[in-house]
């Protein structure tokens, strides 16, 4: 008889696109069935302050704050769909380091779910996709959930 691999520490990354929603959902599904806990991510990418001649903490803090209240939408969701163990992290600096290696190691995550492509298409362009990086480089299983593979959205 063939053992089934139980996932503890699920590990979905978020950004406000359709893709992310959708592999928000599909983590919420796996978190249910497996019964495992639930991480949120969302990664502010301090490269998109480096360019803004006018920086100051005012921005950063009005930032975070909007991060946070997504964040805690995204959380209250998972919980009354029915998962038990929710928690949500902000984190600052490069989302594909931060995904595929930080976040996990720091929080025993053994399945990462990505959604297919994110907000930019630009970056995907010039320096190459988060979700590509994070299925090349992370040290457990991903999950990436492309949105034409999902049964129409509720």
């Amino acid at each position: 008889m063939t053992k089934t691999y139980q996932y503890k520490h699920i590990q979905i990354a978020v950004d406000g696109s359709k893709e992310a929603d959708l592999a928000f959902k599909r983590a919420i599904a796996v978190a249910k069935h497996m019964n495992a806990d639930l991480e949120i991510l969302h990664v502010i990418d301090t490269r998109s302050f480096q360019n803004v001649s006018s920086f100051d903490s005012a921005m950063v803090e009005q930032v975070s704050n909007d991060a946070k209240k997504k964040m805690e939408k995204y959380s209250q969701a998972a919980k009354e769909a029915g998962v038990k163990e929710v928690h949500f992290s902000i984190e600052f600096g490069s989302p594909k380091t931060i995904i595929s290696r930080d976040f996990p190691k720091k929080h025993d995550i053994d399945l990462i779910v990505v959604g297919a492509t994110g907000l930019n298409a630009v970056e995907r362009l010039l320096i190459g996709s988060v979700t590509e990086y994070v299925t090349r480089t992370a040290d457990c299983d991903v999950l990436v959930v492309r949105h034409s593979r999902l049964p129409e959205a509720d």
